[in-house]
This record gives structure tokens, sequence and C-alpha cells, in this order.
């Protein structure tokens, strides 16, 4: 009698070559760190008030427009990517992002820390266009949900490293040092420049893209015609909705322990340190959720689920 061959199935962290482990980690490193070098600002938007002796509205403005100018950033940085690969503007975003704030440190006048952290937008939105594209376009199929909701909610990661080090170290660096440790991420480019590979699918691509000569020179165009407009317009209003709940609730927290609570740093980055690692947990549920129930329904379940939430507060 034939023996009968027995296949173990692979389990799903082995799937991953080597090289796709590696650009994994580039991405989530390039994306926890902007994270850091974004929410800081959320935990010392009264210090600088105080010091430079402005509105406190004048300093959300600041932080309203780092966010509108990470479209720019995002844009830009995908249409780049599609033509010098994903490393380069991964590469170019974090030295971005991480001289921004290093700069603004330094800041002798409102509008200089202004216009550093407004800079600083273009380079946070840089990097996840092509930090993901870099990861997850060559990720397997299987796991691809789960891996792309942790790579996505490991901004909570970030948010909870800046809270940490305000906690810590708030009372003997000040504003000023807390955007000085915001250059340190540049030391990733290091790590990007060295372990990490072009997507395979994107070289082949763009091979063909070339000896076809069928390159879309203008694809934020075509994005918007007939057949994709749905589409395009459903997952920018998604998009948008989620920044709008996240930010007006998250945005100013920080300031509100701090300015009506009068409440110590210690205290201030506690529940800011509980939200992160909540926010890390969920998007990575859902994450795995979307792998076994498709895409389309593990972003509908959660966004029903908020809907009671004002009520409850």
């Amino acid at each position: 009698m034939a023996a009968v061959e027995t296949i173990k199935p692979v389990p799903w962290w082995k799937e991953p070559t080597k090289d796709q482990w590696l650009a994994w980690s580039a991405a989530w490193l390039g994306w926890t760190l902007d994270a850091f070098d974004f929410t800081i600002f959320l935990l010392i938007m009264l210090p600088i008030s105080q010091e430079f002796n402005v509105p406190l509205t004048a300093v959300t403005a600041v932080f309203t427009l780092t966010l509108w100018m990470r479209l720019v950033g995002a844009t830009a940085s995908g249409w780049l990517s599609d033509r010098i690969g994903r490393k380069k503007p991964l590469m170019i975003s974090i030295g971005w992002y991480s001289l921004c704030n290093f700069i603004a440190s330094f800041s002798p006048a409102f509008w200089f820390l202004f216009l550093f952290r407004a800079l600083l937008g273009i380079g946070m939105g840089a990097e996840w266009p092509c930090g993901a594209a870099l990861a997850m376009e060559q990720w397997p199929v299987r796991s691809r949900g789960f891996m792309a909701g942790v790579l996505q909610a490991s901004w909570g990661i970030g948010a909870l490293l800046s809270s940490a080090a305000y906690g810590l170290l708030y009372n003997s660096i000040g504003w000023r040092g807390l955007l000085m440790i915001g250059v340190l991420p540049a030391l990733s480019i290091v790590y990007v420049r060295r372990f990490v590979k072009e997507p395979p699918v994107w070289v082949e691509n763009r091979r063909l893209q070339r000896t076809q000569q069928r390159e879309v020179r203008v694809p934020l165009a075509k994005i918007f015609k007939r057949g994709l407009l749905y589409n395009t317009l459903t997952a920018c209003w998604w998009m948008a909705s989620a920044f709008i709940v996240g930010y007006s609730i998250g945005g100013m927290f920080p300031t509100f322990l701090q300015k009506d609570l009068q409440l110590s740093p210690g205290l201030v980055a506690l529940p800011v340190m509980l939200q992160s690692i909540v926010f890390f947990l969920s998007g990575s549920f859902w994450g795995m959720v979307a792998d076994r129930i498709g895409r389309r329904i593990a972003i509908i379940i959660p966004a029903l689920l908020r809907f009671p939430l004002p009520r409850c507060t």
C-alpha cells in the first residue's frame, strides 16, 4: 500500500520571505516614528501658546495645517513611488519629517514653528503611501488583512511612545527637547537603505510600463473618471470622516487635561498611553477579522459600533 504523504500547513508567519518581513518592518518603523513626531505636538500645544504668548487657537491651527499638508505629501509620494520605487520616497519622507521636527525645536518665533510644523505634514503624509505599498503589495494574501491592520494600528505605538516621552521627560527637557528627540527616526533610513529591496511586483510592472509604453502620466485624474469615481469618493469620504471623528476627540484631549484639570505631565500621559494601546489592539483585531469575513464588512461593523458612543460620553 502506497504511503500517504501528509502535508502540514505552514503557519502564516512562516509564509512571508525574509525580504517581505524586512520590507514590512521598514514600513512599520517609518509609520510608528511618523506617529511619534506628529502626536508629540498634541501634548505640548499649551506650553507653546504660553511661551510665544499666542492664543491656543493659533497653536491648534498649526496642528490643523499639518494634517492638510499631509494630503499634499501623500499625493506627491504616491506619484513618485510609482516612478522611482518605494524605497527612495520612504527614506525621503522619514528624513523630511524628522528634520522638520528638529528644526522646529529651535523656533525663535511662533511663525517659524508654524512653518516647519506645516512642512512636517508633507513628510508625514508621504510616508504612508510608499510605506504601505512597499509592505503590503508583496505580502502573502492569507495574512494581508491582519498585517495591514497591525501596520496601520501601529500609529498607536508611536502615540504611546510620544506620551511616555512627555510624561517622563517634559519636566527636564521641556517642549523644545521633546521636538529635538523627533530627529531620531532619521536613523531608520540606514536600515531601509541597507536591508530593504524594491518589491518584485513593482519592478516587473515598471519594466512592462516602459517596454509597452503604457505608463499612466496623470493617475490622480484617472481615479476621478467614470468607473472609478464612486469608489474614489467613497474612500475619500470614509477617510475624511475617520480623521474628523478621531482628531476632534483625541486632538485636544491632552490640552484639556493640562489646562482645565491642571494635571501633571505623568497624569496627562497615562490616559493617552492607555488610549494608544487600545487603538493598536483594536486596529490589529479588525485587520484579523478582515482576513476572515472580508474588508468591507470589517470596516462597516466598527463604524456602526461607534454610533452609540457620543450618547455614552
